[in-house]
Parts: structure tokens; sequence; C-alpha cells
């Protein structure tokens, strides 16, 4: 009997170690927000984004004259000069969308800038997080703004505002989501 009642404990006693970890949550949006390094490549690709596309609008503009010339010219010219003139506009078209493609597609150079751009902070951001979880002996650290759903999250183990310190800078509660 007294071997059943050890059993029973020690098994109770890592049960309820094992429901002992600590947790925490932060939003990582509110933490860059507060990285000044990362609202400076967010500016580079927004720039970067406004001049391509602009690029882009322009080629476009340029072919709708083209076509529009095309229009305008159609009965005045050879059955050659048309189809020339109609190859023309479509490579041109064809150029664009190509560029277009190159520019804002999934491996283009947009997204391997961006992530040139922020790797680097997302790894510091990370190395925060990871040396304040360990500093604090927490064994979780969730982020808020990930996929993850919360149905219901306790403020106080939100410790956001605790990794922008560690990071050296200075929490501001208007960057909040919603403010």
């Amino acid at each position: 009997m007294k071997k059943i009642f050890a059993i029973l404990t020690f098994l109770t006693l890592s049960i309820s170690a094992t429901f002992a970890q600590r947790m925490a949550y932060v939003d990582s949006e509110y933490i860059l927000r507060h990285v000044p390094e990362y609202t400076s490549a967010q500016k580079q690709i927004d720039d970067l984004t406004k001049k391509w596309q602009d690029e882009i609008d322009n080629q476009y503009a340029e072919i709708e004259k083209l076509y529009k010339a095309y229009q305008n010219d159609h009965a005045l010219l050879s059955e050659d000069m048309r189809r020339r003139r109609e190859d023309e506009i479509v490579n041109k078209e064809k150029q664009v969308k190509d560029l277009q493609r190159q520019k804002f597609s999934y491996g283009g150079e947009l997204e391997k800038e961006r992530a040139r751009l922020f790797q680097p902070v997302q790894d510091k951001v990370s190395k925060a997080v990871q040396d304040y979880a360990k500093a604090q002996g927490f064994d979780f650290i969730v982020d808020k703004g990930s996929q993850l759903t919360f149905l219901y999250v306790n403020p106080a183990l939100d410790k956001s505002n605790d990794v922008i310190t560690k990071l050296g800078y200075k929490p501001n509660p208007s960057l909040l989501q919603g403010n």
C-alpha cells in the first residue's frame, strides 16, 4: 500500500511540475515599431515599391499612347505596317509584364530586398526575446502577432515592453495596434 501511495505521490508531483511552466507573450509588430532600423527599412521598401510601380505605370502609359496612335493611323497603314505596330505593342506589353513579375512576384526583387533589410532586425528582436526569456525563467514566449489566435490573454503576461527596454528603446503605448 505504501508503495502505491509513493507511486501516486510521485506521479502527482511530476504532473504538477509539468504544468508549472512559466509562459508569456509578446507582440512582435508592436516591438518592431519601436526599432528605428525597422521603420527605416520599411521606408526604403515603400520608396522602392513606389519607384518600381511608377516605372511600370509609365511604361503602361507609353503603351497606351502607342495603342491610341495605332488606332488613329489604322486606316492609313498597310497590312504589313499594321502587323509591325501590333507586334511592337504586344512586345512592349510583354516586357512590362515581365518587369512587373521580376520586381513584385514571389521570389522577386522586392521580396529579396525585404528579406535583406528586415532579417537583421528580426534576428535582433528574436535574440532579445530569447535573452529575456532565459533571464526571467520563462519556458515559453509566444508571439501575439503571429498566426496564433488568442481567445483571451491576460495583459500581465504581455512582455513586449520589457523586450523593447531590453533592446534599448523606450516603450511608446501610442504605437499599440488600433491607436
